[in-house]
């Protein structure tokens, strides 16, 4: 299974980020974050991110 960030929590990677489910189901939302700023809150209580798409540069 794919690494899980928290909300808050500073991305390790520029990229898209998945909002995952309590339960680990996809929602279908993305995120796009740059390397070293916290993850935005979710809209639900208890969902998590997930790395999809690395930016390349």
């Amino acid at each position: 299974m794919a690494k899980t960030f928290s909300p808050g929590q500073k991305a390790e990677d520029s990229g898209q980020y998945e909002i995952i489910g309590p339960r680990g189901g996809r929602t279908g939302e993305e995120r796009t974050v740059t390397e070293g700023e916290p993850l935005p809150p979710t809209p639900e209580a208890g969902q998590r991110y997930v790395l999809v798409d690395k930016t390349k540069h």
